[in-house]
């Protein structure tokens, strides 16, 4: 699967994976800002942002798609950021390939089964008349019914593009209404990654909890876990200065 990517900077690679509804630019500028000091790739994951569109969906074909972009792009091993379900996939990777991994960042997920919290946001999005809207306007208003949060909906809204009919999704929502459940599930694997791992929870998040941490450090033993102040799940838009602080200081430790 050919990924759409972004390279920023030069130095050791790091490899930054968005969330479910993302994309890479929801991560630009915090990218932009790493890749002072290092080569930073970018990834929209199947599925999402310019990728190609795929009936199957899952963690595990994400994290092959992975695999095969660092092939293409001769990197033999680099550091990998996730956020969320890139969070699920950058675990899934470290255990599949850990000889391809230098370090483990995961940004609030555990490697835990979840309670299915979009449903409403899908079908919110699946409701939205495409053909008919004339603005996003229009379509943050009908959102807004449904989903309260300014914030939410502007996100979602990035994934919409205009066309000759009017309004198509970049996503290919179909495929994620049928994977979504999928995405959830634990890290299907009884392999462990023994390499310097760090987990970074925002503290308003209900993602990973304290009872999480016996779950992680079974499949993560180097894992430590950090908290970030006033940080929901969206860490990376919440407390970008905080969590470009607790990145740079893994990464300098070696």
């Amino acid at each position: 699967m050919p990924l759409n990517f972004k390279i920023s900077g030069s130095g050791d690679p790091v490899i930054i994976l968005h969330g479910f509804l993302g994309s890479l630019d929801n991560w630009q500028t915090f990218a932009n800002r790493l890749s002072k000091d290092y080569m930073v790739i970018t990834v929209d994951q199947r599925n999402h942002g310019r990728s190609p569109h795929t009936y199957d969906f899952s963690i595990p074909l994400m994290a092959y798609d992975l695999e095969k972009l660092m092939i293409d792009e001769w990197i033999h091993s680099a550091t990998l950021i996730g956020h969320s379900m890139g969070g699920k996939t950058a675990m899934q990777f470290s255990t599949l390939f850990p000889e391809m991994v230098q370090r483990l960042i995961v940004v609030d997920i555990a490697p835990k089964t979840y309670e299915p919290r979009f449903l409403n946001i899908l079908e919110a999005l699946n409701q939205l008349p495409l053909k008919s809207l004339t603005s996003r306007s229009e379509a943050d208003e009908i959102l807004s019914e449904r989903i309260s949060q300014p914030a939410i909906r502007k996100f979602l809204l990035k994934n919409l593009k205009r066309n000759k009919n009017g309004f198509e999704w970049k996503i290919n929502l179909s495929a994620l209404n049928r994977g979504y459940e999928s995405i959830l599930q634990e890290i299907n694997t009884e392999n462990i990654y023994n390499g310097p791992t760090k987990f970074i929870r925002g503290e308003q998040s209900p993602y990973i909890l304290d009872s999480d941490i016996e779950i992680i450090q079974a499949k993560f033993p180097s894992a430590n876990i950090t908290t970030i102040k006033d940080a929901g799940h969206w860490v990376h838009s919440d407390q970008p200065d905080q969590l470009l602080q607790e990145v740079n200081h893994f990464m300098k430790q070696g």
